[in-house]
């Protein structure tokens, strides 16, 4: 089952990668925010709920399956702490996510992989957040 679903990576592969299925794994991470724009420029539709996929390391092993419970998109302005906090990644304000959140989008991995050094987000910028559940652990 686990092979025939497509991936499912967060972040880049690395050390963040990997702090964010572990905590897939262990329950803290519920939720992930990913910018519309991204989907725009891989041509893929948004998710849905009930979409399962496979969760992926950095060393590429498919080693859980989630399911969306939730899809929304709305201003990264308008991210709720319920949704930050469920990240998983210890913040305890929007402003505490918020500010981890544009380390990423404003990183040299991101920024090279849109091909946009100079690219930055701000309160309008339009982001696709999704909640989950883990379904199963390989």
């Amino acid at each position: 089952m686990i092979d025939d679903l497509p991936a499912f990576e967060f972040a880049f592969s690395g050390p963040l990668r990997d702090r964010l299925v572990a905590a897939v794994l262990d329950g803290t991470k519920t939720t992930t925010t990913g910018l519309l724009q991204d989907y725009e420029i891989d041509g893929e539709p948004l998710p849905v709920v009930g979409h399962r996929a496979a969760v992926v390391d950095s060393a590429g092993r498919r080693v859980a399956v989630i399911e969306l419970t939730e899809v929304r998109v709305c201003r990264l302005g308008d991210v709720d702490l319920r949704h930050a906090v469920d990240e998983g990644e210890g913040d305890d304000s929007v402003a505490a996510w918020r500010t981890g959140h544009e380390g990423y989008w404003h990183g040299a991995d991101y920024r090279g992989w849109l091909g946009d050094p100079a690219f930055t987000v701000d309160d309008d910028t339009l982001a696709v957040l999704e909640r989950f559940r883990l379904v199963a652990v390989r």
